[in-house]
C-alpha cells in the first residue's frame, strides 16, 4: 500500500511540476542568488612587489549607456530571439538589424514592386479579416485597425485555474522605395498594445516583446506573399504546358508570322519549348527585345523513326543559323522566323512550316 501511495504521490508532483505560467516558462530556472552579489575587488598589491598579470578573458563588456540595467533575475526572459524570414525569392534581410523590416528585390517585371508588395500585404489582410484604419499609396504607409487575439493560459500549477488573455494591437507597414524603384524595405511597426489578463491591464510591452510581435507579423505576411508566388508559378507552369493555338497573319511590322494565342509572358517560354522540340538550339537569346539566335540541327530521330526514314517533327529548313522575332501583339503574341541577315521569311516559305510549327505547339505533353 505504502509503495501504490508513492508512485502515485511522484506521478501528481510530476504533473504539477510540468505545468507553468506564461511568465515562469519565459525566464530562467533555479534560483536568482547570483543578483545579490556585489562586484569584487581588485588584488591590492603592495608597491614594492612586482604586480602578477592578470586575465582579462572572463571580464564582461561594459554596458551601452542605453542599455536597460533592469532586466536581471525574473525581470530577463530568457525566450529565443524573433527572427525575420525572407521566404520570397530575391528578399534578404540587413546583418545585425533589430529592426522588423525585410528588403525586396524586383523579380517580376509585370507589374511595380510597391505595387506587387502593397497587393501581397492587402491580400494577407483581408484573408485574416483585418481592417485597414488608414492607407495612403503616396506615402507608402499603411496602419491596420485593431489586431485582436483571445488566448487562455495556465496559472501556477497550484492553483488549478486558468486565466484568459486578450491582446490587442495595432501595425504600421512603411514601404522605403530605392530612387531606381527596383529595391523596396517593408518595416512594421506596433503603434498600439493593449493586452488584458483577468482583470489586469497591461498596456504597454517591453521592446523585446514588441519587437516579437512586429517580427510574427511580418513573417505572416512574408509567408503569404512566398505562397502567392507558388501559386502564381504552378498556374503559369500550367499554361506554358497547355497547348496554345497557332494562325499564321502579320507582326507589328507587317511581315509575315505567326500569331500565337497567348500573352507574351507565358508565349515566350512556350516558344522555347517548341523550339527545341523541333530541334533548334539556341544559342542566344534577349527577352526585352523579343530575340532569339538560334542553329536548326534537325530532330533527333528515333531508333523506330530511322527504319521508316520518317521523322513528323522534320523542317523543311537548311541546318543553319537563324532567328526568331517575338512580339506582343495585343493579347496575342507574333513569331516571326527570320534568316541570319535578321529578313523575315516569305509568306510561302512559313506557310511550309505551319502545319509542324502548329502541331507541337498545341501539344499539351511538353516538356519543361
Amino acid at each position: 500500500m505504502t509503495t501504490k501511495f508513492f508512485i502515485g504521490g511522484a506521478i501528481a508532483i510530476g504533473v504539477l511540476s510540468a505545468c507553468s505560467s506564461l511568465e515562469e516558462r519565459q525566464i530562467a530556472s533555479g534560483n536568482f542568488e547570483y543578483t545579490k552579489q556585489q562586484p569584487g575587488k581588485d588584488i591590492q598589491v603592495p608597491a614594492d612587489v612586482d604586480r602578477p598579470n592578470f586575465s582579462q578573458a572572463y571580464k564582461l563588456p561594459a554596458l551601452d549607456k542605453d542599455a536597460p540595467r533592469s532586466f536581471i533575475g525574473k525581470k530577463l526572459k530568457v525566450i529565443s530571439p524573433a527572427l525575420v524570414l525572407p521566404l520570397v525569392t530575391g528578399s534578404h534581410v540587413d546583418d545585425g538589424s533589430k529592426d522588423a523590416k525585410v528588403n525586396f528585390d524586383q523579380v517580376d517585371d509585370s507589374q511595380p514592386l510597391d505595387t506587387t508588395i502593397w497587393n501581397s500585404l492587402l491580400s494577407y489582410l483581408e484573408e485574416q479579416g483585418i481592417g485597414i484604419e488608414s492607407f495612403d499609396k503616396d506615402k507608402q504607409r499603411l496602419v491596420t485597425d485593431w489586431v485582436v487575439a483571445k488566448e487562455v493560459l495556465d496559472d501556477h500549477w497550484y492553483s488549478w485555474t486558468s486565466v484568459e488573455r486578450d491582446t490587442s494591437q495595432r501595425f504600421e507597414f512603411d514601404l522605403e522605395m530605392k530612387t531606381h524603384g527596383r529595391t523596396a524595405t517593408l518595416n512594421v511597426h506596433l503603434v498600439d498594445y493593449e493586452e488584458r489578463q483577468g482583470n489586469k491591464v497591461i498596456a504597454e510591452k517591453s521592446d523585446v516583446d514588441g519587437r516579437a510581435k512586429e517580427v510574427d507579423i511580418l513573417n505572416k505576411v512574408i509567408g503569404h506573399y512566398e505562397y502567392q508566388i507558388r501559386v502564381a508559378d504552378a498556374k503559369r507552369v500550367r499554361e506554358i504546358r497547355r497547348g496554345m493555338q497557332l494562325t499564321i497573319g502579320i507582326d507589328e511590322e507587317d511581315a509575315p508570322a505567326f500569331i500565337i494565342d497567348s500573352n507574351y509572358n507565358t508565349a515566350w517560354p512556350r516558344v522555347l519549348l517548341v523550339l527545341r522540340k523541333l530541334g533548334f538550339d539556341v544559342k542566344d537569346y534577349d527577352k526585352s527585345n523579343g530575340l532569339l539566335f538560334v542553329k536548326y540541327n534537325g530532330t533527333e530521330s528515333g531508333w523506330w523513326d530511322s527504319i521508316w526514314s520518317n521523322d513528323a517533327n522534320a523542317l523543311p529548313l537548311e541546318k543553319q543559323e537563324y532567328r526568331f522575332r517575338v512580339e506582343e501583339v495585343g493579347e496575342k503574341t507574333s513569331l516571326t522566323v527570320l534568316d541570319n541577315e535578321s529578313t523575315p521569311f516569305t509568306q510561302e516559305k512559313l506557310s511550309s512550316l505551319y502545319d509542324v510549327f502548329a502541331r507541337v505547339m498545341a501539344d499539351d505533353n511538353l516538356d519543361i
